[in-house]
């Protein structure tokens, strides 16, 4: 309700689906089609401008319901799922599981035995892709054992955003960046996904994932990759997924003694009128392992390579922090030799979110006479601001890639596995000590030891030097 269907919604206005589309939700809700139109109506029709009434009907009129029992006796829903699409066998079928992972194969193989499975089938599945490299090997092979690798697109919404894709455009459309993208001249790269939001009514499930899983693993390891990838050959569907998969593959190892080293695990307290972790209203009560989740992580990461060696990278993601924000801050090295007090490094800042944009922090003179004093400004760019067209949300862009066959964006299975294998020797780690999480208060920056991760060696996060 909030994300996939105003997406569909959007692509239909923009005259992105064939009139014949149909849209049919499987759950086991027991609803008719007027009951989920209605429900769609209720809960969507605020994202919808008041000028498009015809076309909010124009869609809702694609929508269909069925219910559905996955790996249970009762086949009536998969037959009547069947009969639906009779005849339709020359056309693009996309399956979207947005469910459990421990559902996918079992969904999968539904689909097969009712003969749902053609060449022109597609399957979607959302994150988190397992708990770990064992369980995400075993759903690809449940999936890759009725879809071809071809046909299954494992989405990541943050590879949508029009930020992450401007990344690669500023990287390799542009000349200046590539001669100082290394070693040589990066000192840092910082990369954050910070939330202002709790887990109100989600410890259910946050117990079993934690920050590790649910954000690192794949977003902020996504955005490393692109961060950190060498210029593909060309641009099409394999080079650039290629070139990501070199990364994840050549992270450094962090286990054993050094987890304590490199990564930090934080969990929010009650702070400033917001409940704690253990607290928060709506959700099950806490058990001995609600104690143990992190709600905050970060890592240092290093990329051993010839382009990267020696570079961190700071990795960093949070719930109830002071600001929402995503961003990637590449943190430049200070001039050899300054003839002027005062400068500062040049730092550039690509922002997913809020307001995404891109921004170039360099050093200029303050006007007025006397003295030279310097004050860093931003070259920026404001999506929002430069651009008068519509920015599309990330799920537009990805679902109009499924129907295209494109999987440019989306992570192949190596892809998965490779972070994995680097985020499980951490997993352990955290799971083998006796250490709880460092609290920190609801509100704040995170504990202090991520202040720490980058003090012991005379950095700061960006916005501690702001």
């Amino acid at each position: 309700m909030r994300k996939l269907l105003p997406a569909l919604y959007h692509s239909d206005r923009d005259g992105r689906l064939s009139p014949e589309t149909r849209i049919i939700a499987l759950s086991r809700g027991g609803l008719t089609d007027a009951d989920f139109r209605g429900k769609v109506d209720a809960e969507v029709r605020d994202q919808v401008p008041a000028d498009d009434d015809a076309g909010w009907q124009r869609f809702l009129g694609r929508l269909h319901h069925l219910t559905v029992d996955v790996g249970g006796e009762d086949r009536s829903g998969w037959a009547a799922l069947g009969a639906m699409l009779t005849g339709s066998e020359d056309r693009d079928r996309v399956f979207y599981l947005a469910s459990p992972p421990m559902t996918f194969g079992p969904f999968c193989r539904e689909l097969e035995r009712e003969g749902l499975v053609t060449q022109r089938s597609r399957v979607v599945l959302e994150k988190p892709l397992g708990r770990d490299l064992p369980s995400a090997q075993r759903i690809n092979d449940e999936v890759g054992a009725i879809f071809d690798e071809r046909q299954i697109f494992r989405i990541d919404h943050y590879l949508g955003k029009e930020t992450v894709q401007n990344l690669l455009v500023l990287r390799f459309a542009n000349a200046f960046l590539e001669p100082i993208w290394n070693s040589l001249w990066i000192d840092h790269v910082q990369i954050t996904a910070a939330e202002t939001v709790g887990t109100p009514g989600r410890r259910g499930y946050y117990d079993q994932a934690g920050a590790l899983r649910d954000m690192v693993q794949n977003h902020l390891l996504q955005l490393l990759t692109l961060t950190a990838m060498e210029p593909p050959a060309r641009n099409d569907r394999e080079a650039i997924r290629d070139e990501k998969v070199k990364v994840l593959q050549s992270l450094r190892p962090i286990a054993g003694t050094e987890v304590d080293r490199f990564t930090v695990r934080g969990q929010y307290t009650e702070a400033a009128g917001m409940p704690g972790y253990l607290d928060e209203p709506g959700s099950t009560p806490p058990t001995e392992a609600s104690s143990r989740v992190e709600t905050f992580t970060a890592i240092r990461a290093e990329v051993k390579n010839w382009r990267w060696a020696g570079v961190p990278f700071y990795l960093r993601t949070g719930k109830r922090m002071p600001q929402r924000r995503s961003e990637i801050v590449v943190q430049f090295k200070d001039v050899p030799h300054s003839i002027f007090p005062g400068g500062t490094p040049n730092r550039l800042v690509l922002r997913l979110q809020p307001e995404e944009g891109i921004e170039l922090h360099i050093m200029a003179k303050e006007p007025g006479a006397g003295e030279v004093m310097l004050k860093p400004v931003p070259l920026s760019l404001s999506f929002g601001k430069t651009f008068t067209t519509r920015v599309p949300e990330a799920y537009e862009r990805l679902l109009t890639d499924v129907l295209a066959g494109n999987p440019t964006l989306f992570m192949r299975r190596d892809e998965v596995e490779a972070a994995w294998r680097f985020i499980d020797p951490i997993l352990q780690a955290w799971e083998a000590s006796a250490a709880l999480p460092e609290p920190y208060p609801a509100g704040t920056a995170g504990p202090a030891g991520a202040h720490e991760l980058l003090g012991r060696s005379g950095r700061a996060w960006h916005e501690e030097e702001a």
